[in-house]
């Protein structure tokens, strides 16, 4: 007998009443999902994850609070409660928005305009499992982004980095969408050793696949450049006196 799947619980925040709806009626029509609360505004979200501590939380990029303030609440619950794992749903594929709702640290993307209701319920099971959603575009556009920040470094929350040059090096390639057996042959080693490298640099960051591991990289990258930039500007700004 097979045993019986237990639901995935859902949170949906949605600041247009009418989309808000029907989305939460379609899911409770789906026996796999349990909708446990229902919001409009970033604060409600936090409210929400706190209370109901859900599996899954779908999030529209905008919010009742303002533009783009769903990104927000996504980084504040991979802060606070890391455990739930977040979907941004976008009305559009834009690459800036598809790369800032990974880096705020969603586990999905979902471009509502040219999604079916099959795929949101694909989505959910798939980001409940603990894999990474988007689609074959939205990953290209990550890649893209990740190619523009050079030189790569992954590095902890003190700026200490996390892997070696030569780890790094495998990372860059990886990102640059290269298999294993092309990796081996750019840096002279042979498949068996690229396979060793890849499994030590998964178990030191926490990461169980490639594209979880290109979009950690993306991200460490961009916030060490960001410090590097607000660190110029503080050595820029005139000397205080009196």
């Amino acid at each position: 007998m097979t045993p019986k799947r237990s639901q995935i619980s859902v949170l949906i925040a949605n600041p247009h009443s009418m989309s808000l709806e029907l989305l939460m009626g379609a899911l409770k029509r789906h026996r796999h999902f349990r909708v446990v609360d229902s919001v409009t505004a970033a604060q409600e979200v936090l409210d929400a994850v706190k209370s109901t501590s859900p599996d899954v939380a779908l999030i529209t990029a905008s919010l009742a609070d303002g533009p783009l303030s769903g990104f927000g609440a996504l980084r504040q619950i991979r802060d606070c409660s890391p455990e739930v794992k977040t979907v941004i749903l976008l009305n559009g594929p834009e690459r800036n928005l598809v790369v800032d709702a990974f880096r705020a640290g969603a586990r999905g993307v979902l471009v509502l305009s040219s999604s079916s209701f099959k795929s949101l319920c694909r989505c959910v099971e798939q980001v409940h499992a603990g894999q990474i959603w988007a689609s074959s575009n939205e990953l290209v556009e990550v890649m893209e982004a990740f190619a523009e920040l050079a030189p790569m470094r992954v590095v902890n929350a003190d700026g200490m980095r996390l892997l070696t040059k030569r780890e790094e090096d495998v990372v860059r390639l990886l990102a640059e969408g290269l298999q294993n057996r092309e990796i081996a042959k750019e840096l002279k080693l042979s498949e068996h050793t690229v396979k060793n490298y890849l499994f030590h640099i998964f178990d030191k960051l926490g990461v169980s696949s490639r594209v979880e591991l290109v979009l950690y990289a993306v991200s460490s990258t961009k916030k060490m450049q960001n410090a590097s930039v607000q660190a110029d500007n503080r050595e820029d700004e005139p000397a205080g006196g009196s």
